[in-house]
């Protein structure tokens, strides 16, 4: 059991003042200010929700507050101080004491925040060695795993012997949350912290956090999900292009919006209501083929099967020599224009499955059929000549990008084969970033320049431009407001609808499968636990683990807040 100091504060000590908070970057400091004037304050035991669209300035405002705001930033405030000290005084060696120690930061892209080439244990306890929290390896050793434990990761002792690309994405978030707790900080600053969760984990990670504001710490959350943000948040300040729009409590910013911006945030939460209710916002997705069915194709009506799994099996070995299976010989099958959703908890095994289906990874045992011929158990070589014709969105896009090339070349090189001409595949990069939202002015921009909702984008882009007939979509949309999340489940919907496209998609978000599965499969430790229709799962789930994952599922009701519950599931 983790021992974490009960340092108390006064409930009403206000521990952080941010007034008329300025950031801006390069030159032409009007033009590039992307935070104009926040003011706000934080007081110990209380938490404080940032959300807003991509690009809205939240992140920018939570890194210029500990001091990250980057080198080439212009940061000003009337007041900016913790605890009486005026952070904006702060040297590099001052703020290696404070941060960490007095205010502690999660980042939000997980893959970039952690050394590719260290385990994860060793970034963990580098903040309890630096500050001399332990007083032996062994020590600090056994408060590593409890961390790891902390934050529901499984096999901890394990896992922190694991570089982070051995992780599933939801176990490196959490490893960033154990290394933000290490040293108990007074404030802590967490930037989509449940991003990369699935629902349990989530409800476990909330939990903690509750529980952190109940010791006195304060809490300043950076999030996207407006029913995370109901369950823990007692204000929230809505930002929008660097200025704040509405500020007030929890209960008034839900229950009764004032600002328009703010109640299309709230319009654009994923639901089974908004399924098949909005007309296409995209016109360019309309040029690629004629208008979109008004009718919804029920799943009994899908002609063929585009894609088919028999009994895969795939095991690995961990770095303590044992072998593990990741996938317990699983079977299914995608129909030609279908969406099947696959849900279950982190490290369930469903990336694992998505590569074997993609054939970038040998199943041990089974196989998969693509288009009626095989697939898993031909040379990449003979694949090579199909493979555009099933694409990928992967859960990290910024790992699967060359960073020496632009936007531009990344999206050029995945077009269709019969785009030739290079005015015609200029046309066509432009509307592909038209379509996720995306300015032309991107085209220029290499990965490392991209925010991570603006990667994302991309990638989806890229997944999209060959038209493939298979897109295995794994956690497309987790990094994405809700107003962007919601016009790329619009634009997927379209293109499913007018090119006959089929998708496997893999979230942790229940909402966006309900709003965008026709079919669902449920795994659990590697092994299909259900399977059914959306409805099946959803109204009538017989498995007891489906239906704690559904118990699980913040729920965010207009008119109030519907669940502020922290039950461990």
């Amino acid at each position: 059991m983790l021992h974490v100091p009960n340092r108390q504060v006064s409930p009403q000590a206000n521990l952080l003042t941010v007034d008329s908070l300025c950031v801006s970057f390069g030159r032409d400091l009007p033009e590039g200010t992307a935070v104009r004037g926040v003011s706000f304050s934080l007081q110990a035991g209380r938490c404080l929700a940032i959300v807003g669209g991509s690009g809205s300035g939240k992140s920018v405002t939570s890194r210029a507050i500990v001091g990250l705001a980057g080198r080439r930033a212009h940061v000003h405030a009337r007041q900016l101080t913790f605890a009486g000290t005026d952070l904006a005084a702060l040297d590099d060696r001052s703020w290696r004491r404070v941060r960490g120690k007095e205010i502690g930061f999660v980042l939000q892209d997980a893959l970039v925040a952690l050394d590719p080439l260290r385990p994860v244990g060793k970034e963990i306890g580098e903040a309890l060695r630096l500050h001399r929290a332990v007083a032996s390896s062994e020590e600090l050793e056994r408060r590593v795993v409890a961390l790891l434990e902390l934050v529901g990761v499984p096999e901890a002792a394990v896992k922190a012997r694991q570089l982070p690309h051995q992780l599933s994405g939801g176990q490196r978030q959490r490893a960033l949350i154990a290394a933000a707790l290490a040293l108990d900080p007074r404030i802590l600053i967490a930037d989509e912290p449940t991003t990369a969760l699935d629902v349990t984990v989530q409800a476990q990670v909330l939990g903690l956090l509750e529980e952190t504001k109940l010791r006195g710490k304060a809490l300043l959350l950076i999030s996207h999900d407006l029913a995370v943000v109901s369950w823990i948040a007692d204000e929230v300040l809505v930002m929008h292009e660097g200025k704040v729009v509405e500020h007030g409590s929890a209960d008034q910013v839900f229950q009764d919006p004032q600002h328009t911006y703010t109640r299309q945030l709230l319009d654009a939460v994923p639901s089974a209501r908004l399924r098949g209710s909005r007309p296409s916002r995209l016109p360019a997705a309309r040029a690629w083929k004629p208008p979109l069915r008004s009718q919804e194709q029920s799943p009994s009506t899908f002609p063929s099967v585009v894609l088919s799994a028999a009994n895969l099996v795939k095991r690995f070995k961990g770095p303590d020599g044992v072998l593990r299976t990741a996938v317990d010989g699983i079977s299914f099958e995608l129909r030609s224009g279908e969406t099947l959703g696959v849900v279950g908890e982190s490290g369930s095994g469903k990336s694992t499955m998505a590569r074997l289906a993609l054939a970038l990874d040998p199943p041990d045992e089974g196989a998969v059929l693509f288009q009626g011929r095989a697939w898993t158990t031909l040379t990449e070589r003979d694949r090579r000549a199909r493979r555009r014709a099933i694409s990928v969105i992967y859960q990290d896009p910024l790992n699967s990008f060359d960073p020496r090339w632009s936007v531009g070349h990344i999206i050029s090189d995945s077009l269709a084969s019969d785009v030739e001409s290079r005015d015609e595949r200029y046309e066509r990069v432009v509307e592909l970033l038209d379509l996720v939202g995306l300015s032309p002015a991107l085209l220029d921009r290499r990965p490392l320049e991209l925010s991570g909702g603006q990667r994302q984008r991309v990638a989806i882009a890229r997944a999209i431009a060959p038209r493939s007939a298979v897109i295995v979509c794994d956690e497309p949309v987790s990094a994405l407001d809700v107003l962007i999340q919601a016009q790329v489940l619009d634009l997927l919907t379209d293109l499913k609808a007018h090119l006959n496209m089929s998708y496997i998609f893999i979230s942790h978000d229940l909402g966006v499968i309900r709003q965008l599965s026709d079919r669902v499969m449920v795994m659990r430790q590697g092994r299909v636990v259900e399977t059914g229709t959306r409805d099946e799962i959803f109204l009538n789930p017989r498995t007891d683990y489906t239906q704690r994952l559904l118990a699980a599922v913040p729920s965010l009701a207009r008119g109030g807040v519907a669940n502020r519950s922290f039950s461990r599931v």
